[in-house]
């Protein structure tokens, strides 16, 4: 496995200054996942940092309670003021922040120029690599079969979908297989997994099954949820197939343990 990715691309501005929203899930159950988003981000010619955050509030808002989600989302805007652009590798968390924040000060009009201010810088990794830094291929090596799933937010709601099978794609040794109906979704939803578990379980039952029937041997999306749920799932029916960050793989970095599986 080659360990070192470096990104080719367009000549551009190697001082971009990103501020990385890591996520929530990322920081308490895959840090991989974001070491491998800054390597990335470096190598497409970015300054990183990651200033102290919170939740993007994604939960307080699924359920509900506006008040929570707003008093989250005004700590997420002081965080990440002066920053070029702000990246998080989760369509979900970007689409939050991109799509939602506006929504939340409607009837404060400072709030909401500086939600509109936010919004506008803010993007998911994989798109931002590809269609903001031109990042048109990576120095990669993955030996086997993969497929793609594509996350609700990032496909419906930020226009992800092309972006991370293009850079795939250029990882040395990798098979990229699509599966049927790759769009759908895959029950996790957030809150929704936890409120409605029996739809839920038998959305990421016809999921997996698709997953399977691709004949790949490791499944990659740009969501961390639902990586989660699916290869829960994977893992409850005793598959063999793997579970993946498609940041991992673009990075050369997989050396922790598939999602799901024990730790090596």
């Amino acid at each position: 496995m080659d360990g070192r990715a470096a990104a080719s691309r367009k000549p551009l501005r190697r001082d971009v200054r990103v501020g990385l929203f890591v996520t929530c899930l990322v920081d308490l159950f895959r840090p991989s996942v974001g070491f491998a988003a800054v390597k990335l981000l470096q190598d497409a010619g970015c300054i990183v940092e990651v200033p102290t955050q919170t939740c993007c509030g994604q939960p307080a808002y699924n359920s509900g309670d506006r008040a929570t989600t707003a008093t989250i989302a005004a700590q997420v805007i002081d965080a990440f003021a002066g920053f070029e652009h702000v990246v998080a590798p989760s369509g979900s968390c970007a689409a939050m922040i991109k799509r939602h924040y506006p929504e939340l000060f409607a009837d404060d009009p400072e709030m909401l120029r500086r939600a509109e201010e936010l919004a506008a810088r803010t993007h998911e990794l994989v798109s931002f690599l590809a269609d903001v830094m031109g990042v048109e291929r990576v120095d990669a090596a993955f030996d086997g079969t993969v497929t793609y799933h594509d996350g609700c937010s990032g496909l419906r709601e930020l226009g992800v979908r092309d972006q991370p099978r293009r850079l795939l794609g250029t990882v040395r040794g990798l098979d990229l297989v699509e599966s049927a109906n790759t769009d759908v979704c895959c029950g996790f939803g957030g809150t929704f997994a936890v409120k409605y578990g029996e739809l839920s379980n038998s959305i990421v039952e016809r999921k997996v099954g698709t997953v399977v029937g691709s004949g790949a041997r490791t499944l990659v999306a740009g969501d961390l949820g639902c990586l989660m749920n699916i290869a829960g799932k994977l893992s409850r029916m005793g598959s063999h197939v793997e579970v993946r960050h498609v940041a991992e793989i673009l990075a050369g970095d997989t050396e922790a343990a598939p999602i799901g599986s024990p730790t090596r």
